[in-house]
Formats: C-alpha cells, sequence, structure tokens
C-alpha cells in the first residue's frame, strides 16, 4: 500500500508526539515557572530517548539543533548528538513488512545473505547488510512506515515552535529556515532523487581518489528503498586520539569531500554529522548518506568567495554585496558589522597562510559556541535579521565540518587548501559544469 501523506497519519503523529514528548515539555516548563529543580542531563537523556522511539523529522531537527552554536543548553547537546548514529532500530516484524512491499513476496530469493539486525538507524530509515552472487556486499536502506504523514504532522509543529520562540527571541526570523528545512526533509524522503545525488556526487569527485561514494544497485531500489554496495570503513572517533599525522590527513579529506563539489559545482552535502561518513584503513573517506544534498546558483557561491575576500581585505562594500548577493536586504550599518562578526569567525582559518586549528581559542568545546552567543545578542538588540534560505544548509554545513575537525585537533593549512579551491574562479564555468553534472545524475536546478 502507498504511504502517502494522509490526515489519519498525521493525527497518529500528533498524538505519538504528545505522548512521548508533552511530559518532558512540561517538566522543563514547571523548571522554568515553578522553579522546581530538574535533573538536567537525565531530562536531555530522557528526551533523546524519546526522540529516538519516534523517528521521523523531529529527530532530525533535534540532530540540527544540536549542531548550531549555542541553541541548546550542553546537557542537550550531548545527548542529542547521540542520535546521529545511535538512534533505536525498528525490528524483523517491520523489515520482512517493508521488503515484501518494495520487492514483492520472494524478496529473500534476491539476496545470498540478508541481516534482519539493522547495522545502523537513523531519522528517517535505517540499514542492514545484505549480499547477492552479483553485487557482493551491499547497504540495505530501508524507510520507516508513515514518514510521509510523520514529516507533514512534524513541519506544522515546527512552524508553531518556531514561531512562539520568535515571540519570546526576536533576534532570527525563521520563515524561511522553515521553509527550507521543509523542502529538504520532504526530498529525504524520495529514495530515487538520493538515488540520483549518489550519482550527482560520483560524477563531481570522480578525481579525488580518497573520497568515496557507494554506487546504487538499481534493480533492488525503489522509491523507499535503497541498496549500495557497502563500503567498510570506522567512525570518525576511532581516530581521535591518533598521531596528529593522521588525523591532519582525515581532515584534509574531509575539507575535499565537502568543498570540492561546492566551489566546482554548487552543491553542499548539507548533513555532516558523524553518522553520514565513515574513515577507511587508508584514512580515505566513504560518504554514506545523500538525503540532504543543496544545489546552489552559482551567484550564491560567487558570494561566499566575495565575502572571503571582503574580510580578507576589510572591503565593507564588497562585503554588503555578498550578502546582498545571498539576499539579505535592508541591512543597516549595525546588522553588517555584526554578520561580519560570524563571517570573520567562519573565515578565520581560511586567512592565515599557516597550519592551524579551527579554531584556537576552544573554551566552550562547541565549535562556534562564544561568538554566536555574541552576534545573536547583537541582533536581538537591532530588531533582528532573516537569514535567507540557500544559507541555512550552508551555514550548517560550515559549522557542522569545522566541529568535526574541532574533534579531531586538526592543525592543516586551511589557506592553502581553500585557495587551491577557488583560483581560477568563474561564475559561468560552475554554471557549464553543473548543468552537465546535473544533466548526467538527472537532476533540476533547486
Amino acid at each position: 500500500m502507498a504511504e502517502e501523506d494522509t490526515a489519519l497519519g498525521r493525527a497518529r503523529r500528533y498524538a505519538r508526539v504528545g505522548a512521548s514528548v508533552g511530559s518532558l515539555a512540561a517538566k522543563l516548563g514547571a523548571e522554568r515557572v515553578l522553579g522546581v529543580k530538574l535533573d538536567r542531563s537525565k531530562h536531555a537523556a530522557d528526551l533523546r530517548n524519546a526522540l529516538g522511539g519516534l523517528k521521523g523529522p523531529l529527530m532530525k531537527v533535534a540532530q540540527i539543533m544540536s549542531t548550531i552554536p549555542d541553541a541548546l543548553p550542553k546537557e542537550y547537546v550531548q545527548e542529542l548528538t547521540q542520535l546521529q548514529a545511535n538512534a533505536p532500530a525498528m525490528g524483523p516484524a517491520f523489515v520482512k513488512r517493508r521488503m515484501v512491499s518494495e520487492l514483492g513476496p520472494d524478496w529473500q530469493a534476491k539476496f545470498t545473505r540478508f541481516d534482519l539486525q539493522a547495522a545502523a538507524a537513523a531519522s528517517l530509515g535505517q540499514v542492514h547488510r545484505a549480499a547477492t552472487k552479483q553485487q557482493g556486499d551491499l547497504a540495505v536502506k530501508l524507510q520507516y512506515p508513515d514518514m510521509a504523514s510523520a514529516v507533514e504532522a512534524d513541519l506544522r509543529q515546527l512552524k508553531l515552535i518556531f514561531a512562539i520562540y520568535g515571540r519570546i527571541d526576536p533576534a532570527i526570523d525563521t520563515r524561511h529556515i522553515h521553509a527550507e528545512i521543509a523542502d529538504r526533509l520532504r526530498e529525504e524522503l524520495d529514495y530515487q532523487r538520493e538515488a540520483s545525488h549518489m550519482r550527482l556526487y560520483s560524477a563531481m569527485l570522480k578525481d579525488e581518489p580518497q573520497v568515496h561514494v557507494p554506487e546504487v544497485v538499481k534493480p533492488l531500489s525503489t522509491g523507499r528503498l535503497l541498496t549500495m554496495n557497502w563500503l567498510e570503513g570506522k567512525p570518525l572517533l576511532t581516530y581521535k586520539d591518533a598521531p596528529q599525522e593522521t588525523r591532519d590527513t582525515i581532515a584534509y579529506n574531509l575539507f575535499r569531500a565537502w568543498y570540492v563539489p561546492f566551489y566546482r559545482c554548487g552543491v553542499i552535502h548539507g548533513d555532516p554529522h558523524l553518522g553520514n561518513y565513515t574513515v577507511r584503513d587508508d584514512l580515505g573517506i566513504n560518504l554514506l548518506d545523500f538525503g540532504c544534498v543543496r544545489i546552489f546558483p552559482s551567484r550564491f557561491v560567487g558570494g561566499v568567495i566575495d565575502l572571503y575576500r571582503a574580510i580578507a581585505t576589510q572591503n565593507r562594500a564588497l562585503a554588503v554585496h555578498a550578502y546582498e548577493t545571498w539576499g539579505f536586504s535592508g541591512l543597516s550599518n549595525e546588522v553588517i558589522d555584526t554578520l561580519n562578526l560570524w563571517a570573520e569567525f567562519v573565515y578565520a582559518p581560511l586567512l592565515e597562510d599557516r597550519p592551524r586549528r579551527i579554531q584556537e581559542m576552544e573554551e566552550s568545546g562547541v565549535y562556534g559556541r562564544e561568538v554566536a552567543e555574541k552576534v545573536h545578542a547583537e541582533l536581538k538588540k537591532l530588531g533582528g535579521v532573516t537569514p535567507p534560505r540557500e544559507f541555512v544548509f550552508m551555514d550548517r554545513a560550515a559549522i557542522g565540518l569545522g566541529g568535526v575537525f574541532l574533534h579531531l585537533k586538526a592543525a592543516i593549512n586551511w589557506h592553502r587548501l581553500f585557495h587551491d579551491l577557488i583560483e581560477g574562479f568563474d561564475t559561468k564555468a560552475l554554471e557549464k559544469r553543473q548543468q552537465a553534472a546535473l544533466k548526467a545524475a538527472g537532476l533540476e536546478p533547486q
């Protein structure tokens, strides 16, 4: 049966969310309003368990919030980060139902091996190890049931949460943020599109020997089932105590994995959390999840480079041009100065032609926390700002990767890495490369 968005499905979702999260929200409210003492570590762990059990967009939003500096207290960041790779899996009964619905009652005959226990579970689906004679070891990604209804229900609730938050703290207008998250979440439900994203990344990274993308097994894939070859690797945190040279090599390969596609073709992987890649024995990177991919017009990429040059040369007019290119409007001098604080922080590692850590002052242990706190406070005083929707996942990718580099304590010459990518940058050349890559992958520009 089709699992489209339905009113009944949304109603069921509202009930499940209310039952799982409502009491936890009440406890937090009691702490704030009535002064009831709350064990935040336990409360955060309970919230993680509730969201993990729910599956779907709320869990995905929790992942996003855990990567945004100063969005949540540290106890919640520590717990919600675990959702990225350790979500509770659904059991064999669901797996069998899903496989029958997608490949038919004889689905097991198509495999020489299929593990009913999930190898990994995330917000919208889970992955199983399998094998066939022709393709060898495989990763089979199954979408959870009723995700279309869950997405629409959760997006409505997220809009309400944003509206309430906006009345309390008007520093950031979230209208475009919600619209961007909504579009990307709906795309993540389409595994045929994700298969196209994988083909796109294979083409864009074909000259990067240390970055690996799985190959789709089309006969064993549908809109809610995605089968690909299995890429062997270890979690990144396995290497956090490795020799400096090892950690630097991993950071270099991660930088290339994310930013070669962006500066060559205007495409960014918008979900750099720790569950979406592994490290190979030769320190190459396996990219594993392509649901959240953002395709940008060439002017947006040009704006990123213009803002870098503006910060490097203290060219205020060029900075304003960059912000306007991205879609910021009605910027006062004070707002520009505040946005530049954030830009100076993000670009700081790229400005110095020397090996250095991504953040040399690590007071909080969370990448960007102190600067984000300051920028947020200033924007609140100035009446707030409306970030363009294209900015949302680009900023998330930059901060998410920065947090990874912070984990690794990598110390490399970011300046030269960046300049190697932007040398001779031309928007028209990017447009041609992007159009060719999208056409080959069967995708349209966003």
